[in-house]
């Protein structure tokens, strides 16, 4: 099966006062298959967020290639991208903010047919609005309500709504359920599930919460200064994980099941500024494991260290896992 979306050695960089350069995203190689979905986690500033962009086509790569469903589009000139938006869409963290205040519900659920299908008429229009309502559990009476009369779970919901409207193959969820109470969490992520399964979506689930990300994901991919340091199935990177980033992350988690203690390991320091990024590995400067001559001097690559499972560092364990969380046991 051909991936849906595939990244190739793909860099983002900007240029900001002072003649430094902001290194965004630094060498992502990954793919996502048709209705998969891939987790990014890792810190704020990683460069999950801008990753997502890139892949929607909101920026355009430094360097690297970007193929959707088959479509190179790191070099597609804005009118040929225009014809692929409706089949790649978002939904954002905060749906407050996200919803026009000064639009109806109906209206700017219908604003991506208006702009990708102009040949349907207002009636058509208006039908594809209330499916798509239903799909997320809403009702037609609120079309011509505003986004203040909404809660903020139906406010997510119309974001949903507005995303799938347009009958996409591809939706980046950019921490879709941060800004959300837990019950109400809880409810849009077995949402997206349904909606997934029902109309065969792909995800890129952008998220730092680990509690998330084990619930919706298929594959993990952790980063770090805008590169990937581990990269598998999620229950296996939960429960062998290999980069000394991930047992980071993952020490650091509180977990509901009160039996599970995971060693505690501590990073030192700060994330270095991403105008400045470290020689060598990304992560020495805070690697608690940093005893391989070439941690300093060279950037280490992603290597195959069980199938599927792909892992950036010059530390190699032959021990149990340090940190390592099942999934199965939760």
């Amino acid at each position: 099966m051909m991936a849906l979306v595939e990244l190739h050695n793909v860099e983002k960089r900007f240029p900001v006062r002072g003649g430094k350069t902001v290194h965004a995203v630094n060498g992502v190689s990954l793919s996502i298959e048709p209705s998969e979905t891939v987790a990014l986690i890792g810190e704020s500033g990683s460069g999950k967020s801008t990753l997502g962009r890139l892949v929607l086509g909101l920026h355009q790569p430094s360097s690297g290639q970007i193929t959707f469903d088959g479509h190179d589009i790191s070099t597609m000139p804005a009118a040929e991208l225009r014809t692929l938006r409706s089949q790649m869409t978002v939904v954002f963290q905060e749906p407050d903010e996200s919803l026009n205040p000064r639009m109806s519900i109906g209206s700017i659920i219908e604003e991506p047919l208006v702009i990708h299908e102009p040949a349907l008429t207002p009636g058509e229009r208006k039908a594809r609005v209330v499916d798509a309502l239903e799909h997320v559990t809403l009702t037609e009476d609120l079309y011509y309500r505003y986004p203040h009369q909404l809660s903020g779970g139906q406010q997510q919901r119309v974001g949903i709504a507005r995303a799938i409207v347009s009958r996409p193959k591809f939706i980046v969820l950019d921490e879709p359920t941060s800004s959300l109470d837990l019950s109400v969490r809880s409810a849009i992520l077995k949402l997206l599930a349904r909606l997934q399964s029902e109309l065969h979506l792909a995800y890129l689930f952008i998220s730092h919460d680990i509690h998330t990300v084990s619930y919706v994901s298929d594959r993990i991919a952790v980063m770090y200064l805008g590169q990937v340091m581990e990269m598998g199935p999620t229950a296996e990177v939960f429960a062998n994980p290999r980069h000394p980033y991930t047992m980071a992350l993952l020490s650091a988690t509180l977990w509901p099941d009160p039996e599970v203690r995971p060693a505690q390991i501590r990073l030192t320091g700060e994330i270095p500024r991403p105008t400045e990024l470290p020689a060598g590995c990304l992560f020495h400067t805070r690697c608690p494991y940093q005893d391989d001559p070439r941690c300093e001097t060279e950037r280490p690559v992603l290597r195959e260290v069980a199938p599927g499972h792909w892992v950036r560092t010059f530390y190699d364990r032959d021990e149990p896992a340090v940190v390592g969380i099942d999934l199965l046991g939760l």
